[in-house]
């Protein structure tokens, strides 16, 4: 079987060019064997670190909520460094409160609508305005560590801060 000396990939009809790379076979039009490739480096199985800066990982924990906190947690770059450990317990603190506090809505809106059914169109505006807030400020949250601040929540920032070290 005839490789392409430029790509190493196999040639299988007897044309002037490769049909890999387009690169010409040659004068002969015949290919040759491929050069010996070099002998991969020691850590060629395994992933290689991404070189996020600590700014943008610290902005990455809050995108997923308590997933990618949780996982920046674990990343052995950024496992080491005191910012993005911080971010990410604030971002894991910040969406269990969110959690807790939807499952809190839901059983008060469920008491109340069985009160007076009308009450759906109170409880479903100061929902959405109460989510439109919550948004805003996770992608303030995002900004703020993409800024290298360390800005912390009433609260949850203290716990948080206390847990990094």
């Amino acid at each position: 079987m005839a490789f392409c000396p430029h790509c190493g990939a196999s040639i299988t009809q007897e044309g002037g060019f490769c049909g890999s790379c387009g690169k010409p076979l040659g004068s002969t039009g015949q290919a040759s064997t491929p050069a010996p490739q070099a002998t991969p480096p020691a850590n060629a199985g395994t992933v290689a670190v991404s070189g996020l800066t600590p700014n943008l990982a610290g902005a990455l924990t809050y995108l997923l909520g308590f997933i990618t906190g949780i996982i920046f947690l674990l990343l052995e770059p950024y496992k080491n460094d005191r910012f993005v450990r911080f971010h990410a317990m604030q971002s894991i603190l910040f969406s269990v409160a969110c959690v807790a506090f939807s499952i809190v809505w839901m059983i008060l809106t469920g008491i109340l609508i069985g009160i007076s059914g009308y009450l759906v169109f109170v409880t479903l505006p100061v929902r959405l305005i109460i989510s439109l807030g919550i948004f805003l400020f996770w992608l303030y949250l995002m900004y703020q560590a993409y800024s290298q601040r360390e800005y912390r929540i009433p609260f949850i920032g203290e716990i948080a801060a206390r847990q990094v070290g």
